[in-house]
């Protein structure tokens, strides 16, 4: 590891009063990943600092953000308070290390079934990023669905309180101002499912786009 590449705990720990733009200098190699790493811990403190520690069944948050903030960064601060066993996710494009973050809660048991619906654009633009969403639904066994979609949802069933997200922001990292809302309860959740899952994707044959068997 080089020796300008700190971790998230040293990220976490540095002093509040130096600028952004100084700690991405200083904390991080000039790479595209990285500067997505970065940001999305930011980001993640950043929601831990405004939103409240509790959540209750009917509570709606609105959040409007100045570019400061990604939209994975709700799922994750939902996940650090409820385990999910089942969640969906549309988003007109994604990035790889949204996807991998995702397979990284699957594989430390914080999410269980995924289901991703996409963008017409995707598959033909992004086709390993698509690769990647196809991998991870079939490990999770949930499905991937290509439809003409510009919806930015995530919805989940979860252990202690079931929630959906409505967000402006596509699941990757976007320096915009964008909306969200995040509402929790069963019937938010269950009205996104049951909409989704009559999706008539335009892949019918989604899996053969896996190196995984099913």
């Amino acid at each position: 590891m080089a020796d300008d590449l700190f971790t998230i705990e040293d990220i976490l720990g540095r002093k509040r009063e130096e600028p952004p733009e100084q700690q991405l200098n200083s904390a991080f190699l000039s790479t595209p990943r990285a500067r997505h790493l970065f940001h999305r811990v930011m980001s993640e403190r950043k929601l831990e600092e405004l939103l409240p520690p509790d959540l209750h069944p009917g509570d709606c948050l609105h959040v409007i953000s100045g570019g400061d903030v990604d939209s994975l960064s709700y799922l994750l601060w939902l996940l650090r308070k409820t385990r999910v066993q089942k969640l969906l996710i549309s988003t007109w494009c994604v990035s790889t290390t949204d996807i991998q973050e995702l397979e990284r809660q699957f594989d430390i048991g914080n999410v269980g079934q995924i289901d991703f619906y996409v963008g017409e654009i995707l598959p033909g633009s992004y086709p390993e990023e698509y690769k990647s969403i196809c991998q991870l639904c079939l490990k999770t066994g949930g499905r991937a669905a290509v439809f003409r979609n510009h919806s930015k949802v995530m919805a989940a069933i979860g252990d202690r309180f079931s929630f959906a997200i409505e967000s402006s922001a596509n699941l990757n990292t976007n320096p915009r101002t964008e909306n969200t809302v995040i509402t929790i309860g069963a019937e938010i959740a269950d009205f996104y499912f049951d909409f989704f899952n009559d999706i008539k994707s335009f892949d019918k044959e989604w899996r053969k786009n896996t190196i995984c068997k099913n």
